[in-house]
């Protein structure tokens, strides 16, 4: 039987795993990847002067064998020989007045903190720690795509997060900022929504990612994201795949509404028989597919759905070694602050303190994000001056922020680096320079998207743009599904191999 050829647009996470499948599977893969050297889409990290800026990674589903995603980066070669740092706190947040409020990674450790804290809010305090103690139970489904599900499995299934659902129904429908309106005690009120502060988040989604934590089963890659991009880079290249960087797609073929090439930014075309989309899902459907294989289902996706919006991200080089301080602090300004047209009262800091890889001895990354408006940032790259100086100027505005938390900072800082939404846009082409994708909301948690689009044949999407959520985790699993499907399709058994 002649070998089938794949042809992957993208090598971020989503389409490196879908090239490392298609290789186990028998299928001869090729990929092409806009950018100029480097793997992993947003799943990235760069060098300034002497440190390393990672640009993803803060914990990972799946870094220890209490998960069964530890199973998938396995089989992608991520995790063989990569330490992996299991933090003690999720973070802490800080009051003008003294106060802290510890996200104790232990459940009962939080428990107990919490009590101190609030003794009032006991009751709302024990519901909290006890869903987190249910969904310590509950192991994501991995083996096989939900696309190909049949009654027998959705039974077996439904047995198994039988304990979970209940959880699952009352707690996706709470968002984290409402959860919080029912503290009495003001401080945790006001701390516990900015554990996650994005709009509508579930509290699911807190409970979920704290379970993990937990279990020890979302730790941080030593090394970063771009190392752990590479690793799986590695896999896919040691299977017999190819990968052409600065290979940007303009176009998919297609002939009688089946999928057959790509045409290249520089006009050259490539024929494959199945063509899978790892890219931007709106330039994939608007722009390499101009918009002709869509139905009112995805049109409202990306009219109405919203997305996680675009961030600016500020790394610091310190030569300090800030040691005995936990990663990641939220504490108050003395005065609020505005960023990029937006006001800030507060301010996150991760200290990338336990990361020994990411500078040289003594000193460390620290990193600020701010979440930010992508039409703001598009107006201002217009005037390349004014884009300059609006940079140079939140570099100023957050040394002095962190200067009030860290007295002497100012005069340690060795490197500042500062990436805008236009930068996340020019390096990975993502739709409005959206970090994840869909937003995680209490309305789109768990949604289903088809990785097919309707009318054309021989053609697949993988990654964030079809699994609400994004994540490193979800990209790599809808690559394992998308392939599962075609495996499928050709009525050949799915092969999942650990090297």
């Amino acid at each position: 039987m002649e070998q089938k050829s794949i042809i992957i647009i993208g090598a971020g996470i989503a389409g490196l795993s879908t090239g490392c499948y298609s290789q186990m599977n028998g299928y001869h893969t090729q990929i092409f990847e806009l950018h100029d050297s480097q793997p992993g889409g947003l799943c990235t990290s760069w060098q300034r002067k002497q440190y390393t800026v990672d640009g993803c990674i803060n914990w990972l589903v799946g870094s220890g064998p209490a998960n069964n995603f530890y199973r998938i980066w396995q089989e992608l070669g991520a995790v063989q020989g990569r330490r992996m740092v299991d933090h003690e706190e999720f973070m802490r947040i800080e009051s003008a007045d003294g106060k802290v409020f510890i996200i104790y990674t232990d459940i009962d450790r939080l428990e107990q903190h919490m009590k101190e804290l609030a003794p009032e809010d006991k009751d709302v305090i024990e519901e909290f720690t006890k869903a987190l103690r249910t969904c310590t139970r509950f192991d994501l489904p991995i083996e096989k795509a939900p696309e190909l599900y049949g009654p027998i499995d959705g039974l077996r299934l439904l047995f198994k997060i039988f304990p979970l659902l209940r959880v699952m129904r009352k707690w996706k429908r709470i968002s984290v900022q409402d959860f919080a309106k029912r503290f009495s005690d003001p401080f945790l009120r006001e701390a516990f929504p900015l554990s996650f502060d994005l709009p509508d988040f579930p509290m699911m989604g807190m409970l979920m990612t704290l379970a993990w934590m937990h279990n020890k089963a979302a730790g941080y890659p030593i090394g970063g994201s771009l190392e752990f991009s590479r690793a799986i880079e590695g896999r896919y290249l040691g299977l017999g795949g190819a990968i052409h960087y600065r290979s940007p797609v303009s176009k998919i073929l297609t002939e009688s509404d089946q999928a057959i090439g790509v045409r290249l930014a520089d006009g050259t075309e490539h024929r494959g028989d199945i063509i899978i989309s790892a890219a931007d899902g709106h330039s994939t459907i608007f722009d390499m597919l101009e918009g002709k294989y869509i139905n009112d289902k995805i049109r409202e996706y990306y009219d109405k759905l919203p997305i996680f919006p675009p961030l600016v991200h500020v790394a610091l080089g310190v030569a300090r070694s800030f040691e005995g301080l936990p990663h990641s602090i939220i504490y108050p300004l003395e005065e609020p602050v505005t960023i990029a047209g937006q006001e800030h009262k507060s301010v996150g800091v991760e200290i990338h303190n336990f990361d020994p890889t990411l500078a040289p001895p003594g000193k460390t990354v620290l990193k600020v994000m701010f979440l930010s408006d992508y039409d703001y940032w598009k107006e201002l790259s217009e005037d390349p001056e004014h884009y300059k100086a609006e940079k140079e100027k939140i570099a100023d505005q957050v040394i002095t922020m962190l200067d009030q938390r860290f007295p002497g900072l100012a005069g340690q800082v060795e490197m500042c680096d500062v990436a805008t939404p236009m930068t996340w846009e020019r390096y990975t082409g993502n739709w409005r320079a959206s970090f994840e994708g869909w937003l995680i909301t209490t309305k789109s948690f768990g949604m289903r998207m088809s990785k097919t689009l309707p009318g054309l044949k021989n053609f697949y999407m993988a990654g964030q743009w079809v699994m609400p959520g994004g994540g490193v985790p979800t990209a790599a699993i809808s690559g394992r599904n998308v392939i599962q499907m075609i495996c499928r399709q050709d009525k050949k058994p799915f092969v999942a191999k650990i090297p």
